[in-house]
């Protein structure tokens, strides 16, 4: 976690759950271990007695990407709080915290009471919170630890409306009131097409008077999506940003912002953070600092399709290269025709939503050898199968293994509960949980 920050117990209960029929791909001998005993094993991913399919998380590919993002974030002046939704593992949030993080970014209450259940200090709500349950729990969070950090999206008078009162009902119902107002971000949005946010300053201001006229809500800044940016090119992203600012520093001369110690604007997903660095890096002086949050979430694994072709680092090679973290195993089952194949991994098993998986590479049943795919297509997937294309003279058997990359980190973690973390020999070090 951040210096100086212990890691709660539910750490310690992640590493004393027992091994069970829950998890897939774990060894069945493993049952009732726990996860800390199974790691302590170092069993090989191939020889240890893991089922197929098995999803696993490279460890070197992992701790070069935190490294990267780190690196970037701090050559151009921005906080980082990567979205937590992409994998909902407090492991790699701790992972993140530690490698210079400012917080982790959430969408849902779902995430953030599971975040804050793992002690993560600093919060960004990248979404409208208008959940009267969700915000009486937020501000009991807030009172009862003076040292925890939430912001989040407002778009909307009525959404203002909806938080105050719930907030104020909060307060009635508890002899301390509330303890501190809930620290809001006017959200604008990316194109009148576009998802979420007010779609003019005209709506932005009135958002921002309407948080103005209540006691519950405190208005620190602005933020938006530029992923949502209608026909996304560098100009037509570059211009919303800039759109972006321009809004921020209108908000400072209105005196929007008096009074704060520091002033937020906050963008960034994984396909534009380039643009987002370059335009942040032009934000003239204000009334206050201005901390320039960036939230790009899909880079702790990366991936070998989606984001593979999208990532800046495309566009900025000179700043590094994220490495594609995930490799999913399944086996051949069946081999019908020289031309048509099956292995065990589905749409259950898969990401599938942007991509189909890619056969990278296979593991020779008999040898265990381990060559390239050449000649090896993933055509389609069913629920626990998958389709394989192959070349005339491909050798690929039943019982191989074959090796696919999967696109959009997202719809990869969710699909898994416990998802080793395997070194470059195969050897298992470790396992990370996942809540979604």
């Amino acid at each position: 976690m951040t210096a100086g920050h212990t890691r709660p117990a539910a750490y310690d209960r992640l590493a004393t759950e027992r091994v069970d029929s829950r998890f897939k791909g774990l060894p069945p001998d493993a049952e009732g271990l726990t996860v800390a005993e199974l790691a302590g094993q170092r069993r090989n991913l191939f020889t240890g007695g893991f089922t197929t399919p098995v999803l696993a998380l490279s460890a070197p590919a992992l701790e070069h990407n935190l490294a990267l993002m780190e690196t970037y974030s701090e050559r151009h002046g921005l906080d980082f709080a990567p979205h937590g939704k992409t994998s909902m593992a407090p492991q790699l949030f701790a992972r993140q915290l530690e490698r210079g993080a400012w917080g982790i970014t959430l969408a849902v209450p779902h995430q953030v009471r599971v975040a804050r259940a793992f002690g993560v200090p600093r919060i960004f709500l990248a979404n409208e919170l208008v959940d009267a349950a969700a915000l009486r729990w937020i501000a009991g969070e807030l009172a009862a630890d003076p040292e925890f950090t939430f912001v989040c999206y407002v778009d909307s008078v009525r959404g203002v409306e909806l938080m105050d009162a719930a907030l104020r009902a909060a307060a009635g119902a508890s002899a301390g009131g509330v303890a501190r107002p809930l620290d809001v971000v006017v959200e604008l949005a990316a194109g009148e097409q576009a998802r979420t946010g007010a779609r003019t300053e005209e709506e932005c201001a009135r958002v921002a008077e309407a948080v103005a006229a209540t006691r519950t809500l405190r208005l620190v800044g602005v933020a938006g999506y530029e992923g949502e940016v209608p026909e996304a090119d560098p100009e037509r992203v570059t211009a919303w940003l800039r759109g972006l600012t321009a809004l921020l520093a209108d908000f400072d001369a209105a005196g929007r912002f008096a009074g704060l110690e520091e002033i937020v604007v906050s963008a960034g997903g994984s396909a534009w953070f380039d643009a987002v660095a370059e335009v942040f890096a032009g934000i003239p002086e204000l009334s206050a600092p201005v901390r320039k949050i960036l939230r790009s979430g899909a880079y702790v694994s990366h991936d070998d399709g989606h984001y593979k072709h999208l990532t800046p680092f495309n566009r900025v090679p000179e700043e590094g290269a994220l490495h594609a973290g995930f490799r999913l195993w399944a086996q051949v089952v069946s081999r019908p025709t020289r031309a048509q194949a099956f292995v065990n991994a589905g749409k259950r098993d898969a990401a599938y939503d942007l991509d189909l998986p890619s056969a990278q590479v296979v593991r020779d049943a008999r040898t265990g050898e381990v060559r390239a795919a050449g000649g090896v297509e993933v055509s389609g997937l069913s629920d626990q199968h998958g389709w394989v294309r192959t070349a005339p003279g491909t050798a690929l058997e039943v019982g191989d293994w074959l090796g696919m990359g999967l696109s959009h980190p997202c719809t990869s973690f969710d699909k898994w509960q416990l998802i080793p973390l395997v070194e470059a020999d195969g050897t298992v070090t470790d396992y990370i949980r996942t809540f979604f």
